[in-house]
């Protein structure tokens, strides 16, 4: 079976470390680049928070340093869930900055996508900044993509601001460039994490996985995160799942737009399921998935992880 490229653009941050960490040991997914952008918490944090992952995981994917904040705004941060490291709750080793590239993200990933013998797959479980000037200094990379996987925005409630979620808050001027770019889009909303929660159960089955378990079971124990369930809501392993496991998942077809000039709902992803807008869909939104799956997919997911 020949293995998807994909790269991946994300801000570690414990979720995050979730959905790398299975991507990288899947047997269905070639990880050809990581860029690490501005998130959860500072790049200097971010990049470092993935080298150490990756040298942990003794794995050697190339890694690149992407953008330092927002396009327009100023950075928000969510060290408060996160911890100040963005992923404290474990020891891991010092970095090998043997991966990391010199280039800027946007070169790097047109360098991956242009010398790919197949369409490239797009996953961003951070802010859109890096695929916003990829796009726009790129676009004749755009038709070599085969799909873009987002997690990111809100169908209702937010998490940052009354209808806005963090991914997208943090660079919604970033984010319409992407949801505009007439890429075929997956799109995993706040939604979904409030429905794949991985129970106290789970955890214990997860921390019983070998070393990677063990690291994140100790990761998703420090996760210091407000839910509507008991357990852990691990949504950036949903972008990876839709990837590997889409059976898990209801998706409705939808136009989405992010509103970038009312200074009340600035930042919210307006999801338009019923033609108001009179748009053609430009995203399959996932609506439902299967917490049961999601669980188990997770724990065969991390036992795969040598």
């Amino acid at each position: 079976m020949t293995k998807k490229p994909v790269i991946i653009s994300t801000d570690p941050g414990i979720d995050d470390v979730v959905a790398i960490t299975i991507a990288l040991f899947s047997g269905e997914l070639d990880v050809k680049l990581i860029a690490a952008t501005w998130g959860n918490v500072p790049l200097d944090k971010t990049l470092n928070n993935t080298l150490k992952l990756e040298t942990f995981l003794k794995t050697n994917v190339p890694v690149v340093s992407g953008a330092s904040r927002p396009l327009l705004r100023n950075l928000i941060d969510a060290s408060d869930v996160h911890g100040k490291s963005g992923m404290d709750g474990y020891d891991f080793p010092e970095p090998d900055t043997s991966l990391l590239q010199s280039k800027l993200a946007a070169e790097a990933i047109h360098e991956v996508v242009a010398n790919s013998q197949e369409k490239v797959t797009l996953v961003q479980i951070g802010p859109a900044t890096d695929y916003a000037l990829y796009f726009r200094q790129y676009p004749e990379d755009l038709s070599r993509i085969e799909q873009l996987v987002i997690m990111g925005g809100a169908i209702g409630r937010g998490n940052w601001g009354p209808y806005s979620e963090y991914n997208v808050a943090g660079d919604p001027e970033a984010a319409q460039i992407v949801f505009s770019s007439n890429v075929k889009i997956l799109l995993a909303p706040l939604e979904l994490g409030h429905q794949a929660f991985v129970t106290q159960t789970t955890m214990e089955k997860v921390k019983k996985l070998g070393r990677a378990g063990d690291m994140l079971y100790h990761l998703l124990s420090k996760l210091n995160d407000k839910t509507e369930t008991n357990g852990r809501e691990i949504y950036d392993a949903l972008a990876v799942g839709m990837l590997l496991k889409p059976q898990m998942y209801e998706f409705k077809p939808a136009y989405v737009v992010v509103d970038t000039k009312s200074p009340n709902a600035y930042g919210a992803s307006v999801i338009d399921f019923d033609k108001f807008f009179n748009k053609p869909a430009n995203a399959q939104v996932g609506v439902q998935v299967d917490q049961v799956a999601f669980a188990e997919w997770l724990i065969d997911a991390i036992r795969k992880v040598k």
